[in-house]
């Protein structure tokens, strides 16, 4: 297995620290509103890591922060005048059931706030070895000038115009312009936690390492996010580690998600262009995301439409009438040679391989949809390696459909139309269309065949 390294800048084999076993930890949201879609993809995409890497046999130790204490979290808080721990639960909860909706079942969640005498250990470790230091009535910062390795993920340095501070870090005080909050001093009406330090509450990178080290120690396999927590969170990340423990490498494998893009700028709920991923399940099924998400490679940058999800919309209907004929025919079908079913499973583990390529991986089993269907009607077909196929894709890709069924005279006019147009005779598709429609239904041709909606 090959992933793309963002530290390195390289595709390298993927050999973790203890032989098979994996410790991998991915970034998770600041719950302080509905989590958009451009977040989804990421957590859908490590959704899929962590399950090929159980699938392909290794030990995965797998664990996701919630930032439930956080700037954004207070403000959103206060103007609804609740309790910002309340509130950051409500957020939670309603994170979980959607990721659990939409099948990411793979992490195990760790909260922030359930780690504060971690993360006051760790701010006290960077104070006693000189790399942290004190602001009054503000906070503790981490000192730059401390750690000369600060940027070597990013490719950018504490001295760069317009280096970004993040969130809490905004004090005229600081030693260096990029230096940043491990820790916020108690503000009026703020929730706090005791320290010997000073009573107050975490900066926003302290969470993450102060997690990582309880579970992984101070040095692990892999980690993940999107491409836009590569600076600063990362580097902080990296600083703050590397020079609590003195070890490095901190993470062997940096692994980043492209953005999705929403008129050709990044989708993000600051330029108030995105759509809530609570929004999306009520209008898309949880294996049409998912497909639309794993369609592209997950370092490239992802348009979002309503086209190309009513695509992946007819994806997953092509599955389901796959899988249906599957069934149907089962009984029928010799399981014959199964080497041409075999090698085709072999390509679906080699694009999955080559940095988890899933276009890849799911091209090869259309192409398998397409030179089976014929033979299944033959009974010329392996069928218990089709079974891993379809198998491999549900439980590790999550695309495969539950059951979506029509009436048997719709589906019947629906087949007859497919085969018109297989045959050029679009006189006749153009007439069954309309008989479908006339029956309550829309049909919309797409790169993946027709998809068929009962009318509002």
């Amino acid at each position: 297995m090959r992933i793309y390294n963002t530290l390195t800048k390289t595709k390298e084999e993927f050999v973790p620290r203890e032989d098979k076993k994996v410790k991998m930890f991915i970034c998770g949201p600041t719950v302080y509103d509905y989590i958009h879609i451009g977040n989804a993809r990421t957590f859908v995409f490590f959704d899929v890591v962590a399950k090929y890497l159980r699938h392909s046999g290794y030990n995965l130790e797998y664990i996701q922060n919630i930032t439930d204490i956080d700037n954004k979290i207070i403000e959103r808080a206060q103007k609804e005048n609740v309790n910002s721990l309340e509130y950051a639960k409500k957020y939670t909860k309603i994170f979980k059931e959607d990721m659990k909706a939409l099948g990411v079942t793979s992490p195990e969640y760790k909260n922030a706030t359930d780690h504060i005498p971690e993360v006051v250990k760790q701010v006290q470790t960077l104070l006693d070895k000189g790399n942290a230091y004190v602001i009054e009535n503000d906070g503790i910062y981490f000192d730059l000038s401390t750690f000369p390795d600060y940027g070597k993920l990013s490719g950018r340095t504490a001295n760069m115009a317009d280096d970004a501070v993040s969130r809490i870090d905004d004090s005229d005080k600081k030693r260096n312009r990029s230096d940043f909050a491990l820790w916020k001093f108690s503000q009026e009406g703020d929730p706090s936690w005791p320290a010997s330090f000073g009573d107050g509450r975490p900066g926003w990178h302290i969470e993450d390492t102060a997690i990582t080290e309880k579970y992984f120690g101070p040095q692990y396999d892999l980690h993940g996010a999107g491409q836009d927590l590569i600076f600063p969170h990362h580097e902080a990340e990296i600083a703050q580690q590397e020079s609590a423990s003195g070890l490095k490498p901190f993470v062997k494998y940096w692994m980043h998600t492209g953005f999705l893009i929403n008129k050709e700028k990044k989708m993000s709920k600051s330029l108030g262009n995105f759509l809530s991923l609570n929004e999306a399940l009520k209008s898309y099924s949880p294996e049409t995301i998912r497909f639309y998400f794993l369609s592209a490679h997950y370092r490239s940058p992802l348009d979002f439409s309503e086209e190309i999800l009513k695509q992946s919309e007819a994806a997953v209907m092509r599955i389901n009438e796959f899988r249906h004929k599957l069934n149907l025919l089962t009984s029928q079908v010799k399981n014959i040679d199964p080497k041409e079913t075999a090698e085709i499973l072999q390509k679906v583990r080699e694009a999955m391989n080559d940095d988890f390529n899933t276009p890849e991986a799911i091209g090869t089993f259309f192409e398998l949809i397409r030179q089976t269907n014929q033979k299944l009607e033959n009974g010329q077909m392996a069928m218990t390696e089709l079974t891993k196929i379809i198998d491999f894709f549900d439980k590790v890709l999550g695309i495969i459909p539950k059951s979506i069924t029509f009436p048997p005279e719709i589906q019947t006019l629906i087949d007859q139309r497919e085969l018109a147009r297989e045959s050029m005779d679009f006189t006749i598709a153009d007439q069954l269309r309309s008989q479908i429609e006339s029956l309550g239904y829309q049909i919309d041709d797409t790169i993946y065949g027709p998809l068929v909606k009962k009318k509002k």
